[in-house]
């Protein structure tokens, strides 16, 4: 699983800008704020997702892989992957779930 970087040619990736992005590859985005301390234990999913983050720094574990996600950076995670994530530092994450339904 690949982290995509948000391209600075682009604009700076602000929440409406990553929410148009991913609402032009089809898919349903909701917005959540995830506050410092924030823990989701090994979870999977029926739907195919991208976590997408607009501010704060989350940590994914997809696969048994690492991954730090920052401002303007999205993840994608297909159907029935075990994953797992965790809000880093003291600032609260702003995220976008962007789910294909």
């Amino acid at each position: 699983m690949a982290v995509q970087r948000w391209n600075t040619s682009d604009g700076a990736p602000t929440e409406a800008a990553l929410r148009a992005k991913l609402e032009a590859l089809g898919y349903t985005v909701a917005k959540y704020i995830y506050e410092p301390g924030t823990v989701f234990p090994d979870h999977k999913h029926d739907l195919d997702k991208i976590d997408a983050v607009v501010s704060g720094r989350v940590r994914l574990v997809v696969r048994g892989h690492m991954k730090m996600l920052t401002a303007g950076d999205w993840i994608e995670i297909p159907r029935d992957t075990v994953h797992n994530a965790a809000v880093i530092g003291d600032e609260p994450v702003v995220s976008l779930d962007a789910v294909k339904l």
